[in-house]
């Protein structure tokens, strides 16, 4: 198939434009944007498009994503990660959705991503109470049955959650940790077989998918597993994927389990390279971010989800000046509660202008639209791939409406971008030279039935699982004393004047 758009809008994101827009007819030739340029000409047989009054860019990427929340935006609130964990990843009692359900839910994810202007996303898969081969063949049959651009991890935990947090031995009653050891993790030979054969089964599938490596974090998994399980990355070139320094009692955990930062303890087991993407990446020391940039590692900003759950605020600029490579993410739609890209692209822009007084370090709309396309793409081991328009490039992109309310008057088209569009002007979303998106609506599933599926057997299965959530809400006093404990701990980090690593007003 092959289209031509003339006259387009052009926000490209390339090396030479990045956010400064330009007139140009695009060429799409099957898969990939053939060229651009003024005055192409039409190739025999092409469909001719007048995009005069559209702005074309590419979609954007979502760094970060769990899509087993997916059925629980809009149910909790005002509580910090390690609490809302209690209820939103159970430690006992929960059961495995069915197959047929991550199917559904992989949909609902997968639709409210594009149509809101993300064409690629990395799932960060944390199925609960474990995960199985046939659950993540849902999830890819999910994303390639929509049409999204998908990296889909096999994220593993191989430590007792309750043994991920400090200080447990000292406070919970012994019956209670010996009922939250009692089901044996997952070995590090399990998850290896499990995540060869994914690879072998989903890796490069439908052209666009890709199955990830993603070790929870390194309080959750034994060394011996970041060790293998990096080596399994190296050896097939996909992201590895690591939850760091999300919270402060990440922070204490580092010190009180490995004497040094989490950052350090995963230097130290050789593990930080280029392919290495830390989520969050809030409670870093100068240090920390300083080997990063050497490695040329990657940081998942998640802004929206990292306030929700009172996380604090990664150092956005400390980050990008020591050559860090910055992606957006959502994160969870119960911790978010939303998959949209939109959304995350304003956060971001807007909340680093309240941690430090000097303005000329505030992300510029370019930094930003940087971040959420070409700093995901890279993140996601897509750099070359997608994230921009120009030739030889994926042909993922968005089709806007200039002549919406978003973009009347028109000012500063990357502002425009970053702090007026909400995704209601989006036309068109392209996925491997594929439209999946039309008019608001995902073009390639009947959203009415999956959305009326998804009421039905998700309800059910709320229904059970607030019997689970009640019956770990016996771990609620014991982990609110650790987590207390740990806000008072003292960590060396001014917390306002000039430095982001933490939350305005921390203790």
């Amino acid at each position: 198939m092959t289209t031509l758009f003339r006259n387009a809008l052009v926000v490209a994101m390339d090396d030479e434009h990045r956010s400064q827009p330009f007139r140009a007819d695009v060429l799409v030739v099957d898969d990939r944007i053939d060229a651009v340029g003024p005055d192409l000409p039409v190739p025999e047989g092409a469909t001719v498009v007048d995009a005069t009054d559209r702005l074309m860019m590419p979609g954007l990427v979502n760094a970060h994503v769990h899509s087993w929340e997916a059925l629980f935006k809009g149910r909790y609130d005002n509580l910090p990660l390690e609490l809302w964990m209690l209820l939103s990843y159970p430690i006992l009692g929960v059961e495995p959705m069915s197959d047929r359900l991550v199917y559904l839910r992989t949909l609902l994810v997968g639709l409210e991503s594009l149509r809101n202007g993300a064409t690629c996303l990395l799932d960060d898969v944390i199925e609960m109470p474990t995960q199985s081969l046939s659950a993540l063949d849902a999830v890819f049959r999910g994303y390639e049955d929509i049409g999204i651009r998908a990296n889909c991890s096999g994220n593993i935990v191989n430590r007792p959650y309750i043994d991920s947090i400090p200080f447990v031995e000292d406070v919970l009653p012994a019956e209670l940790l010996a009922e939250a050891r009692a089901m044996p993790p997952r070995t590090v030979e399990e998850y290896l077989m499990t995540s060869k054969e994914a690879l072998s089964r989903y890796d490069g599938r439908a052209g666009r998918l890709r199955y990830v490596i993603a070790p929870s974090g390194p309080q959750r998994c034994t060394d011996d597993l970041f060790v293998a399980a990096n080596e399994l990355s190296r050896e097939h070139d996909t992201t590895f994927h690591v939850h760091v320094l999300e919270t402060k009692m990440q922070a204490v955990t580092g010190r009180e389990f490995y004497g040094s930062t989490l950052v350090e303890h995963l230097d130290s087991l050789g593990v930080l390279s280029d392919r290495a993407t830390l989520a969050h990446g809030i409670w870093l020391t100068d240090s920390d971010i300083t080997r990063l940039g050497e490695v040329g590692a990657s940081v998942a900003h998640n802004p929206i989800s990292n306030l929700k759950l009172g996380s604090g605020i990664a150092p956005w600029r400390a980050l990008l000046d020591a050559g860090v490579n910055l992606g957006l993410g959502s994160d969870g739609l119960s911790s978010n509660d939303s998959a949209r890209m939109f959304d995350v692209v304003k956060s971001a822009a807007l909340l680093h202008k309240v941690t430090q007084p000097d303005y000329t370090t505030w992300p510029t709309a370019d930094e930003v639209l940087w971040a959420a396309t070409r700093g995901g793409a890279r993140s996601a081991r897509l750099g070359s791939e997608v994230g921009a328009i120009a030739p030889g490039r994926k042909a993922d992109f968005l089709m806007l409406d200039l002549r919406s309310v978003n973009f009347t008057p028109v000012n500063d088209i990357a502002q425009h971008l970053v702090y007026v569009e909400n995704g209601e002007s989006i036309t068109e979303v392209w996925v491997n030279g594929q439209v999946v998106v039309r008019d608001g609506r995902c073009l390639l599933i009947d959203e009415d039935a999956v959305l009326e599926e998804i009421r039905e057997l998700g309800g059910e299965y709320l229904k059970k699982f607030a019997k689970v959530e009640d019956i770990n809400r016996v771990f609620e006093p014991y982990i609110r004393d650790i987590y207390q404990r740990c806000c008072g701990e003292p960590m060396g980090i001014n917390r306002f004047s000039g430095d982001e690593r933490a939350w305005v007003g921390a203790l």
